[in-house]
């Protein structure tokens, strides 16, 4: 089985992370990355983590149900509100960026923020529409110095979670380079596929939509990855798919045969729309939207 080494770079300094999105998802791996901080530094990594969060969202009375929020924060920052949680408690310094996702937003000199808060090391995307992630992969590809991103998405009982080194100035071509999200699944980034659909409006219908507990399901098993990538230097899975109803995960091997694999399969998919999944990475979902 082949394995990722780490760049080694991130284990002689603070490795700086971009998460884009505080829904479901995103909230549920910003409150477990000061744990991986605080494990890293025990580790003896010289500087854990430096986070930065972007969101232009603000907390609506629906959130309440499946997200970290009270109903003493509606109308404020998702962002803010965490991030400013997460230091008082852990004494960080931690940084929000109340905006929404944009090329511009994500550009290393918008707002005059510090360079160590959008020249990320890794993203981490939980954003829920084609549309965004589309922005995400082209930001980190082409010029950019990113190590990493991570994009998480989710329907409705299940989803993804996958870690790639975008084709970049900082990630070149190469056999084992570890293949994103949208390299294996162009669906993904397609902003014709995306639904029109409305933000539910009352807990009853958000919690048809998905069930309880797929977001931090999957922000679990992300962190897990980033955990073994830090503490061992080195994994043999990229990502994976889960499935909470029938309570499966799949991983997703360092292995270029899957990929190329994978790529073919996508691209011969039936024209009714259904989608062939590689045996050496199976899933029991539907593709995932978000």
């Amino acid at each position: 089985m082949e394995t990722h080494r780490v760049h080694e770079e991130l284990l002689r300094r603070e490795a700086r992370i971009l998460v884009v999105g505080c829904g479901g998802t995103g909230s549920a791996i910003l409150g477990g990355l000061p744990y991986l901080h605080q494990a890293m530094i025990a580790w003896g990594h010289p500087g854990g983590l430096q986070v930065t969060v972007m969101d232009g969202d603000t907390i609506s009375p629906v959130n309440c149900v499946r997200q970290p929020f009270s109903r003493s924060e509606i109308g404020m920052n998702k962002a803010i509100v965490l991030v400013n949680r997460i230091n008082l408690f852990w004494g960080l310094d931690w940084q929000a960026i109340p905006q929404a996702l944009t090329a511009q937003t994500l550009a290393p000199a918008y707002a005059g923020y510090g360079e160590r808060h959008l020249r990320p090391d890794i993203v981490i995307g939980c954003v829920d529409t084609r549309a965004a992630r589309a922005v995400i992969a082209k930001s980190v590809t082409g010029s950019s110095t990113t190590g990493y991103w991570l994009d998480l998405g989710n329907h409705a009982t299940g989803g993804q979670f996958v870690l790639g080194e975008p084709l970049n100035a900082q990630n070149k071509r190469a056999r084992l380079r570890l293949r994103t999200a949208a390299e294996l699944y162009e669906e993904l980034v397609n902003p014709d596929l995306d639904d029109d659909h409305e933000p539910s409006c009352s807990a009853i219908e958000a919690l048809d939509r998905q069930e309880p507990f797929v977001n931090t399901a999957l922000a679990q098993h992300g962190l897990a990855l980033l955990a073994r990538l830090f503490r061992y230097g080195e994994i043999s899975y990229h990502g994976g798919f889960v499935d909470v109803a029938n309570a499966r995960c799949a991983p997703m091997p360092v292995e270029p045969l899957i990929w190329r694999r994978v790529k073919r399969r996508r691209r011969n998919k039936p024209r009714d729309g259904t989608f062939r999944v590689a045996r050496e990475v199976p899933f029991c979902g539907t593709p995932w939207r978000g």
